[in-house]
């Protein structure tokens, strides 16, 4: 399995929306990812396998020191090969090259080894309001 990544890879909306859907678990939206990542990200990296996109995380940013992961997901058929690890820690280098001076992350129960553990983040106390 070789995987390639890609800072700000090309992607169009229907691979990313099946990416999406398999990951999440989620319906088919039919979302226009494209005008998305182009008006709110500060960049998103892409990881393929034969061209079929395996994986993806949306880099979103404040205008300042603060930058967000968003939509980290890996094919169920890729998972556990550190796939989502390298896109994590490239979304991390290029925060930074951006001057960035944080990460920020949110995530449920299950995935807390993922972030913590593999990909090297901190604890931090959040907060969170379903609207």
């Amino acid at each position: 399995m070789t995987i390639a990544y890609e800072w700000r890879g090309d992607l169009d909306n229907d691979s990313l929306d099946a990416l999406h859907a398999d990951g999440f678990g989620d319906p088919v939206t039919r979302t226009d990812w494209r005008a998305r990542l182009e008006r709110h990200s500060l960049d998103w990296v892409c990881a393929r396998e034969n061209g079929d996109l395996v994986g993806f995380v949306n880099v979103v940013r404040d205008g300042g020191a603060h930058a967000f992961l968003l939509d980290t997901v890996v094919a169920r058929r890729r998972r556990g090969r550190g796939i989502g690890t390298e896109l994590v820690a490239i979304a991390a280098r290029q925060a930074r090259a951006a001057k960035c001076a944080w990460l920020h992350v949110d995530f449920e129960g299950p995935l807390r080894s993922f972030y913590l553990s593999a990909c090297g983040f901190r604890e931090t106390a959040a907060g969170l309001i379903a609207l």
